[in-house]
């Protein structure tokens, strides 16, 4: 039944790395564009990471985060290297796409999508 019913993904399941937002505030992400799961990343799949100092805020956030799951291995080294734990893998299964231009994925738009539904 799987094109009427959606698939209950097993919790461990790894689609796609995604942002987490903040429990205080859903609307903000946890990435403070510290570049370290850029530099991890072995398959140089995670292209920029750009983030800025609000006024009035303690610390960066992420404005940026380009993500090119078409070169993706899905180690989970940039989830298990992040200090903030702002990475987490998705429970995104259905990626069916027609170019490879669609599987690039800015994360930072992503999580403001997913919040305003």
């Amino acid at each position: 039944q799987y094109p009427r019913e959606v698939i209950a993904m097993a919790p461990r399941y790894r689609g796609h790395t995604k942002l987490l937002a903040e429990t205080d505030n859903p609307e903000k992400n946890k990435c403070t564009a510290c570049q370290i799961c850029v530099r991890s990343c072995p398959s140089g799949s995670i292209v920029r990471v750009a983030g800025e100092k609000k006024e009035g805020e303690k610390r960066k956030t992420a404005t940026e985060y380009i993500l090119d799951f078409t070169t993706c291995s899905q180690c989970g080294i940039c989830v298990e290297v992040c200090p903030f734990d702002a990475l987490a893998f998705s429970h995104d299964y259905n990626r069916a796409v027609y170019t490879r231009e669609e599987c690039v994925f800015d994360l930072v738009k992503e999580l403001k999508r997913k919040t305003v539904q």
